[in-house]
């Protein structure tokens, strides 16, 4: 499984670790899971280039201020509430919109 390591220091950073941080491979990369639920992914393109999967939720409000990303497909399967963003897409202010709006949406969720 291939993923970017730098992409994923940047979500152990932001995320702050913690007890109930932790750290999957799944997906074809490492996703980051709070209270056991999914916060984002990191892994990479078939092309090599790095990028982020976010779990927002299916209908979330803070969607409309997230800029950059993709409902995620896997297969022929659409899934609502995950985005692929690019690294290119997700710097600055950005990437804190998405980290904060996904670690919200996974604190919402009673833990697994």
């Amino acid at each position: 499984m291939a993923y970017d390591e730098i992409l994923a220091m940047r979500v152990r950073d932001a995320l702050g670790g913690g007890k109930h941080v932790t750290e999957k491979r799944m997906m074809g990369g490492v996703c980051f899971l709070l209270n056991g639920n999914m916060v984002c992914g990191v892994d990479r393109t078939k092309g090599g280039d790095g990028r982020f999967m976010f779990r927002i939720g299916k209908d979330n409000p803070a969607a409309s201020e997230l800029r950059g990303g993709v409902v995620v497909t896997m297969g022929e399967r659409k899934m609502p509430g995950f985005f692929f963003v690019d690294e290119r897409e997700c710097s600055g202010k950005n990437f804190k919109t998405w980290i904060e709006t996904a670690k919200a949406y996974a604190e919402s969720l009673p833990p697994k």
